[in-house]
């Protein structure tokens, strides 16, 4: 898989993502999405996985973030399963359980001792509506172009899951987990940023760890940047911050623009036939692998 700046749209029932490098953008119904996975020094995958999804009709749009342990093998399985997933709960509106069904399966199918840290994203197109949940990732990071301001999407205040005594672990830790979930609004021109940890464990030029707060600062002062341009230039500006930055660890950027589109009509009436082929042929939703085939979109690092 080679590094591209390539946009594409995505094809309703299309799951695209993989653990390699890339710069890659994409549009679906409501939003501009754009990749940016650098594995650690010059090895093509890592432990970073990203992953987008289209619903039949096209109004769902899925987008995932993890960071699985492990390397090598165990990230290229652990990947694939992850994979499966989307593939399983493409057409699924609801973001809880999904994210719960996720991290059951996880921990049933993952490599044994492995887990991982991710955001998840649902966008309904027809009502412009985000839901975010987040399985022990760094907070994501919301740009409110009415206010143009950055603020940390926080979970501190949110209503727990009643029949969980915990919340919003890591997948695959223990298999009933609660998880909450943040439903915002995105607005034209609203923004969201998502990010491995190698950009909150970066330092700032005092030293210390930026932590979130410290991206949010970073992602602020690019406040008139075009978005085309803002993942490379918020990782320049956070590289030239303290040496060693985004060197030490896999450095993944996934970042979404919501950009008033709405769905088809065509795509809306075709959707029950393109849920009657994927019953028929299980094999029908295959990731997009940047030009390889299917079964070889995860490498180990």
């Amino acid at each position: 898989m080679n590094a591209t700046s390539d946009s594409q749209r995505m094809h309703c029932l299309e799951v695209w993502g993989g653990n390699v490098r890339v710069e890659r953008h994409f549009q679906t119904p409501g939003l501009d999405i754009w990749i940016s996975c650098q594995p650690l020094g010059q090895s093509r995958a890592g432990g970073d996985v990203y992953y987008l999804s289209s619903c039949a009709s096209g109004r769902i749009t899925r987008i995932l973030l993890a960071d699985v342990s492990g390397h090598g093998e165990l990230v290229a399985s652990t990947a694939a399963a992850l994979r499966d997933l989307m593939q399983k709960n493409v057409n699924r509106i609801s973001q809880r359980r999904f994210v719960a069904a996720m991290n059951q399966q996880f921990a049933a199918t993952s490599a044994a001792g492995s887990f991982a840290t991710a955001i998840v994203n649902s966008f309904f197109a027809p009502t412009q509506a985000l839901s975010v949940c987040n399985a022990g990732h760094p907070n994501p990071l919301l740009y409110r172009a009415a206010l143009q301001e950055w603020i940390t999407v926080d979970w501190t205040h949110s209503p727990g899951d009643s029949e969980h005594a915990v919340t919003d672990l890591p997948l695959g830790i223990i298999h009933q987990v609660g998880y909450r979930e943040m439903n915002l609004r995105l607005d034209k021109g609203d923004r969201v940023l998502c990010y491995s940890d190698a950009f909150s464990d970066a330092r700032g030029s005092d030293g210390k760890p930026l932590g979130v707060e410290g991206v949010r600062r970073a992602a602020a002062s690019m406040a008139d940047i075009d978005a085309h341009e803002f993942l490379s230039r918020l990782s320049a500006a956070i590289q030239a911050l303290h040496p060693g930055n985004l060197s030490q660890d896999d450095a993944t950027l996934v970042f979404f623009c919501a950009n008033g589109t709405r769905t088809l009509l065509r795509d809306d009436l075709l959707a029950p036939f393109r849920l009657f082929r994927k019953a028929r042929d299980a094999s029908h939703i295959e990731p997009c692998s940047l030009g390889r085939p299917a079964s070889s979109g995860f490498e180990a690092d």
